[in-house]
């Protein structure tokens, strides 16, 4: 970041920015870093907004929008800096979210696990209790939707789409 966009920041800024560094970043759990997302995007749109309307302003004055724009840079630059930042805080927030995810992915299959066995050997003792209604093993199903020659018609229809699109 450029020391002279720095210096011109508010203390409140300041302190938004400082609050993005990557060790600020470390020990804040999910919760405050979408708080802190939110603050940001809220600075962000701030400035989008001042540079967009004071540079639409300054097309009439000036006459053009290329003799317009070297004008208003500081919020201009400010825009830039805080959608840096929110990116920043954005790469964070979805490596939370994965972390969060993984988390409560690994209990929920620690409890399934935990839970199957019991389950499962009541089911399968049942189900070697009760013979096939006419003495004879069951077959075993094939899910199809709606027949053999369907199936193989729907793939070969595929192939040949894919076949053609490849041809072009």
């Amino acid at each position: 970041m450029n020391q002279r966009l720095l210096m011109s920041l508010t203390d409140a800024e300041r302190l938004l920015v400082a609050e993005t560094e990557r060790d600020a970043l470390k020990g804040l759990d999910e919760d405050e870093l979408l708080e802190l997302h939110q603050r940001i995007r809220r600075a962000r749109t701030k400035y989008v907004k001042n540079y967009r309307r004071a540079a639409s302003a300054g097309v009439a004055a000036s006459g053009g929008r290329g003799m317009a724009y070297p004008k208003n840079q500081r919020d201009r630059d400010k825009a830039e800096l805080f959608e840096s930042v929110l990116a920043r805080v954005s790469r964070e927030v979805a490596a939370a979210a994965r972390r969060a995810s993984m988390e409560l992915r690994s209990e929920r299959l620690a409890a399934a696990r935990a839970e199957k066995p019991a389950a499962l050997t009541a089911a399968t003792t049942r189900a070697a209790e009760q013979p096939a209604p006419d003495g004879k093993p069951r077959a075993r199903t094939v899910k199809t939707t709606g027949g053999l020659k369907k199936d193989a018609s729907t793939r070969a229809a595929g192939a040949r789409r894919q076949a053609k699109r490849d041809a072009r």
